[in-house]
């Protein structure tokens, strides 16, 4: 039976990053994964350019149970760090918006400074390798489809549930279990939102027109774009406040941001009242969406026609749009998985189990999910790197 020093099960960029640095200090590292290719989410990621940190990393951009979990290994290893390593690699790469960054060419210049990375520093890779079972005998006995190994330490880096046709299975929330970690639930994170039959017969008329929106939800709130699709509302800012959303909660969407619309219609009232009240809203939205809103308050009458109520009643309903949610598209759409084993049964500067000596849980199979835009990356490449220095 092969013993390594160190098992680590998926071969996703928490797992690839674990074994790198637990390589790079001298580890016997195996590293399985049942997929054919390493890294398939950096693959896809970013429209194949591979959003892999942000400039403007900081814990309360991740959610937890324990917010403060995360900081111990997002200050240990920074987007700095992350950034010079892509550097140092010749990847070249430019910043979009919001501090985002990404490849300049293809998402697979970082799997492939990733698996250079990992042969320079010794790892094993073993992929299309099925998991039949993980037992504890003093170390890790893990049984897989290609036979037996053995280690006395093993770091789970399985990912969540999302995104299911790329192979996620949240098999590491079932090792959790076993193990007897506790777990938060698990929902899907950044993933569209859905909406009942009458609202959504409005929004698939207007599916693919994208806008500039401040979405509310409680007290978090995003200004990005939004995008009208075929089952409800997706884009940059309802992807974002997705993590915040629960069932039966609304949402507040301002489709007009940095204006006072109310003020600019009644100056328009004053200015060009014989225009049509679309045909004035048109000049703040889109044209389509301006006639969808005006015909909603069945507002047909030229602009000097509206009382000051119904001009405010037009204002509201475009900066105040209230509106609730009955779902999301789920894990099939969704970026991330919100939850997953709950921190407080894990060190924070090692992602070592408390008390389970030898097991540790990095990247989206623990309960830190940060927001659309390089963040989740990080977390990836954070506490990857926090436990290769354990392992």
């Amino acid at each position: 039976m092969p013993v390594f020093d160190v098992i680590i099960l998926g071969a996703g960029a928490a797992g690839m990053f674990c074994a790198i640095e637990a390589g790079r200090r001298g580890r016997r590292v195996l590293l399985l994964d049942h997929a054919k290719a390493p890294g398939e989410k950096i693959r896809i990621s970013g429209g194949g350019r591979c959003n892999f940190t942000n400039l403007e990393i900081r814990p309360e951009c991740f959610l937890s149970q324990n917010p403060r979990f995360a900081r111990s290994a997002l200050s240990r290893y920074t987007q700095h760090d992350f950034i010079a390593r892509v550097d140092a690699a010749g990847i070249a790469w430019h910043e979009k918006t919001l501090g985002q960054l990404f490849c300049d060419g293809s998402a697979r210049e970082v799997i492939a400074m990733l698996t250079r990375d990992m042969a320079q520093a010794g790892v094993e890779l073993r992929l299309s390798t099925q998991i039949t079972s993980v037992l504890r005998d003093g170390g890790y006995r893990v049984e897989t489809s290609g036979g037996v190994t053995y280690a006395p330490a093993l770091v789970v880096a399985t990912g969540g549930k999302s995104i299911p046709k790329m192979g996620a299975t949240g098999f590491g929330y079932q090792i959790a279990t076993q193990f007897g970690l506790p777990l938060v639930e698990t929902r899907p994170a950044l993933v569209p939102l859905t909406f009942a039959d009458g609202l959504v017969e409005e929004m698939r008329a207007l599916a693919g027109l994208a806008v500039p929106a401040v979405v509310h939800c409680g007290r978090a709130a995003f200004q990005e774009g939004l995008l009208f699709t075929h089952r409800g509302l997706s884009g940059p800012s309802i992807l974002q406040i997705s993590s915040y959303w629960r069932e039966g909660d609304e949402i507040e969407i301002n489709l007009a941001p940095g204006l006072d619309l109310r003020a600019q219609l009644m100056a328009q009232k004053q200015m060009r009242g014989r225009q049509s009240v679309s045909v004035a809203l048109g000049g703040y939205l889109p044209e389509k969406l301006a006639r969808q809103i005006t015909a909603r308050h069945g507002l047909t009458d030229n602009l000097a026609d509206l009382s000051k109520a119904d001009v405010q009643r037009l204002a509201g309903d475009v900066q105040h749009w209230r509106v609730k949610p009955v779902g999301s598209e789920g894990y099939r759409t969704a970026e991330v998985t919100l939850g997953g084993v709950d921190t407080r049964a894990l060190e924070a500067r090692t992602m070592q189990a408390r008390d389970v000596p030898g097991l540790y849980f990095i990247g989206e199979v623990v309960d830190v999910t940060g927001w659309l835009g390089g963040y989740n990356f990080q977390w990836a490449w954070s506490s990857g790197w926090v436990a290769g220095q354990a392992v």
